[in-house]
């Protein structure tokens, strides 16, 4: 293998390589991203004094994880905004932190839990209440989402919302309600979640400085696990291109510290293959290069197709023109030669 000028070294670890003749090794040299020689500590023979060198001190090194369905794009842009409570021991803990995170967020934002969290977690085995809910806050609209089976709104939520006895129950979606019919801020995958993001997706937005800000954080927290490379799964409220602004930006700037393959998601009911059809004619798969390229369709083709969350629910049954749908945009993407999943 060439073993000019390589740009990073790691050795004095140990890496386990699949090859036979030789299953570890504990050196590694990497030049323009790709993998240039294997071997001993001897490697760092070729180092010159541009090359990074990382001691492994003996520790195991392993290639990056690939995280193969994954919403970093969207999910990006407004991490920075989201509450975390993967890992709190205590539900108390979590209202604790639910009530700072209001302290320091500013109007017209909202406070957003949004999943990675269990009531199994929480000493307390149960989950927050609506009435601890809107006991956080009387002003700032709270989103607490649970799994893809519900999310709790307080007060200020519902009015930011504009839900009333007046809002009706969206297809396959449940809006709980009091005896006198007014919203009480549970919201509840019946078994269709289209409740739980559209509802989300209403929140307002970050300006653009913030977007890119917030992703580079997502980025490196992702980074921070092991991952590397991902493939992002499009999703609701995610149009292109007016929405990978943020994106794009940081392929341009060389400022990805992912690789990400991106696939489009229809964003309009009725008319997917409108939207296929639109993009098929900006932009292509393979479009881009190894940091950021266009991957394909998907997650979600046609919206008569759409799987539904709730798992403890009876399947419903699918609508009759899903085939149809499905055939006329499929037919599309392979003469256009998108894969699609």
């Amino acid at each position: 293998m060439n073993m000019n000028l390589p740009d990073m070294i790691l050795y004095n670890g140990k890496i386990t390589t699949l090859d036979p003749s030789q299953p570890e090794v504990s050196a590694i040299a990497i030049t323009d991203g790709l993998v240039t020689a294997v071997g001993g500590d001897e490697i760092l023979n070729s180092a010159t004094e541009k090359t990074k060198k990382i001691d492994l001190k003996r520790k195991r090194a392993i290639p990056g994880l690939n995280d193969s369905h994954i919403h970093v794009i969207r999910g990006g842009l407004h991490y920075n905004m989201e509450l975390r409570w993967e890992g709190v021991p205590s539900l108390f803990i979590a209202l604790e932190m639910l009530k700072e995170q209001v302290r320091r967020t500013p109007a017209p934002q909202w406070v957003r839990v949004v999943g990675g969290w269990s009531e199994f977690q929480f000493k307390e085995r149960r989950m927050p209440t609506l009435e601890e809910i809107n006991a956080v806050s009387e002003d700032t609209p709270v989103f607490v989402l649970h799994l893809y089976d519900r999310a709790l709104v307080n007060r200020a939520g519902l009015r930011a919302l504009g839900y009333t006895k007046d809002t009706p129950d969206p297809p396959g979606c449940l809006i709980q309600r009091d005896k006198r019919g007014n919203p009480t801020g549970l919201l509840i995958a019946n078994p269709n979640a289209s409740i739980l993001y559209s509802s989300l997706g209403k929140a307002p937005v970050l300006n653009l400085d913030d977007q890119i800000n917030s992703t580079r954080h997502f980025m490196r927290e992702l980074n921070r696990l092991g991952i590397t490379s991902a493939i992002d799964a499009g999703g609701g409220f995610q149009n292109y291109p007016d929405d990978y602004k943020v994106v794009e930006h940081l392929a341009e700037k060389e400022q990805l510290t992912l690789r990400i393959a991106y696939n489009l998601f229809t964003q309009n009911p009725n008319h997917e293959y409108e939207d296929f059809a639109s993009w098929a004619k900006i932009v292509s798969p393979g479009q881009g290069n190894d940091k950021y390229k266009m991957n394909g369709a998907g997650e979600m083709l046609v919206f008569s197709a759409a799987d539904f969350e709730k798992f403890q629910m009876p399947r419903p049954e699918l609508a009759t023109v899903m085939e149809a749908d499905l055939k006329k945009v499929i037919s599309l993407l392979v003469e256009n030669r998108w894969p699609f999943r």
